[in-house]
């Protein structure tokens, strides 16, 4: 019997499983068997279903938590999705349940977004990017070398400044952050059979830069020398693959979970702009609850905040061996590099003025967010 055939068998036992799982007491039993790798147990798969039955009957309030990530992400994903199901319903004593929609089930991006916005759903991760066209005022993340170091990205959103500024305009659309959740900053990643290593943004000249959507970002790229390129992410593998772009720029964690790992040859860390996420709340929903249970659920956030931190160099670099060995080899650079690229493109240039006073209201209370991105608050990220 072959390996292949081997694995194509345990693939099906545990489909099958999964589906038993689900029969005896829901996805949500399923998912979280699944994850604790406890699917092969009868007995496991049987305790589970009794647990979350126990908790969906004693609890007041459900709240349905939808991601576009599989929960074994967090290995090098830290989205932290099966710790903020448990931490709210403890911190809240039982009195929310959960209810988990992982893997894009219903939707990714901005569509979970939307859904939040709406209340079809009570809350979702999703990135700041995807956000922005929701509360554009989140976009401000996006300016090059503003916040993208994991530590100034999290003295930023952390900061009173943030909080009074930006919060107040992220309510006025319907929403509630609950936490934001620190991936690591964007990189520079060339495919096989592309350019060399990009130490510097010359390097970067006449390279097709796959970019999203985002203005600030085809500006960042084409400011720093290469040739910004719009391709949906759904579409970005096969560009990638068949050289309609030379390069792309997700954190390395989603590099990896996104399956680049055999198209790649380069990563370089440009520490540009955060490959972040947010978990937001409806805001209406959330303001409907009792007190306690409110203060329940931003407690619980908040831990899931901290545990995220911790987690972040684990990730990053059980994301960077899985590269590894397929050959992607890594860059860092020294202060004198850095500052190279962002004297070519960072935010403190002219050419960002309109984007400063258009996203913040100002260019005083811009400069508030800069000093609170430069100033240490209360937690600590290790940064790439």
């Amino acid at each position: 019997m072959t390996a292949n055939h081997n694995a194509k068998e345990i693939q099906s036992f545990e489909r099958r499983q999964f589906l038993k799982a689900a029969g005896i007491g829901g996805f949500t039993t399923a998912v979280l068997v699944a994850a604790a790798g406890t699917l092969g147990s009868d007995e496991a798969i049987a305790q589970t279903a009794k647990e979350e039955r126990a908790r969906q009957k004693a609890a007041k309030h459900v709240m349905t938590v939808a991601t576009a990530y599989i929960l074994g992400a967090s290995r090098s994903y830290p989205i932290m999705q099966l710790d903020l199901k448990e931490n709210i319903q403890n911190a809240t004593r039982g009195q929310v349940y959960v209810k988990l929609a992982p893997g894009g089930q219903l939707g990714a991006g901005g569509a979970l977004a939307q859904k939040v916005q709406t209340g079809t759903i009570q809350a979702a991760q999703h990135s700041l990017s995807n956000f922005a066209p929701f509360a554009p005022v989140v976009d401000l993340i996006n300016l090059p070398y503003f916040c993208g170091a994991n530590q100034r990205f999290v003295n930023l959103v952390n900061s009173d400044a943030w909080k009074a500024e930006v919060h107040a305009k992220v309510n006025s659309k319907g929403f509630k952050p609950l936490f934001y959740v620190v991936i690591d900053p964007r990189v520079v990643a060339i495919r096989k059979g592309g350019e060399g290593a990009v130490l510097k943004p010359a390097d970067l000249k006449g390279v097709k830069f796959r970019v999203p959507g985002s203005k600030m970002l085809q500006q960042y790229y084409r400011m720093v020398g290469a040739n910004p390129t719009p391709v949906a992410w759904g579409e970005t593998p096969s560009a990638i693959k068949q050289g309609v772009a030379d390069a792309l720029d997700p954190a390395v964690g989603a590099l990896y979970v996104f399956g680049f790992k055999d198209i790649l040859s380069h990563i370089t860390f440009t520490q540009a702009v955060p490959d972040s996420q947010v978990y937001s709340c409806n805001l209406e929903w959330f303001n409907a609850l009792p007190k306690d249970v409110q203060e329940g659920i931003d407690f619980a956030s908040e831990v899931t905040a901290q545990q995220n931190l911790a987690k972040v160099p684990a990730a990053r670099g059980y994301a960077m061996s899985e590269l590894t060995k397929s050959g992607v080899k890594f860059h860092s650079l020294s202060k004198d590099q850095l500052a190279e690229w962002q004297e070519a493109g960072g935010y403190q240039r002219s050419e960002w003025d309109d984007f400063k006073k258009e996203l913040a209201g100002s260019m005083a209370t811009f400069d508030k967010l800069v000093e609170a991105a430069g100033t240490m608050g209360r937690y600590y990220v290790h940064d790439a």
